[in-house]
């Protein structure tokens, strides 16, 4: 068997070595693409809900995708009680997505921001408020408050937590 020097065309190579970054002198430089880091609003779903009345919660809750059970019952009884459901609503955990305020304001479009647990600059809001104080700010109303464990239970704190909010949600949706 003799052996033989094979001279393979430039664009056999190329498409054999496409994933391999090779940088010749005589190539003019191609205009490198830094990998961008994977965005929550990507092709899977990110958010629980189907955001129709464009309504977004924002939870931090470390064990859970989007809500531990207790939790989901609880809002969905706030939500039911202010008539509204899961569906007119997106819930995002921020303890398992990386959110801030401009990204949601491009995929979702909040005119309601309801912040449990997560603060202002978490977010990136140019400010911050005291829980249960309504802001308004770039036509979106936001509501800050405790985490949603804080209000689960039948103790004292928990009830007065419960009251506080329920009186803002009356007045955010005209309950």
């Amino acid at each position: 068997m003799s052996e033989e020097n094979t001279r393979l065309p430039d664009f056999l190579l190329a498409d054999l070595y496409k994933n391999s970054l090779v940088i010749t002198e005589d190539e003019p430089k191609a205009e490198r693409k830094t990998p961008q880091p994977e965005n929550p609003a990507s092709e899977r779903q990110w958010y629980l809900g189907s955001n129709l009345r464009k309504i977004t919660l924002l939870v931090s809750e470390k064990d859970a995708v989007y809500l531990k059970d207790e939790s989901l019952n609880f809002l969905s009884a706030i939500l039911g009680a202010c008539k509204l459901n899961l569906g007119d609503v997106a819930i995002v955990n921020c303890h398992t997505e990386a959110v801030t305020y401009p990204l949601l304001q491009e995929k979702l479009q909040p005119g309601f921001l309801l912040l449990f647990g997560v603060n202002a600059r978490d977010v990136q809001l140019p400010f911050t408020i005291p829980h249960y104080q309504i802001q308004r700010y770039d036509n979106c109303q936001i509501l800050l408050a405790p985490a949603l464990e804080s209000m689960l239970g039948t103790s004292q704190e928990a009830k007065l937590e419960k009251s506080k909010l329920w009186l803002c949600l009356k007045k955010m949706f005209n309950v």
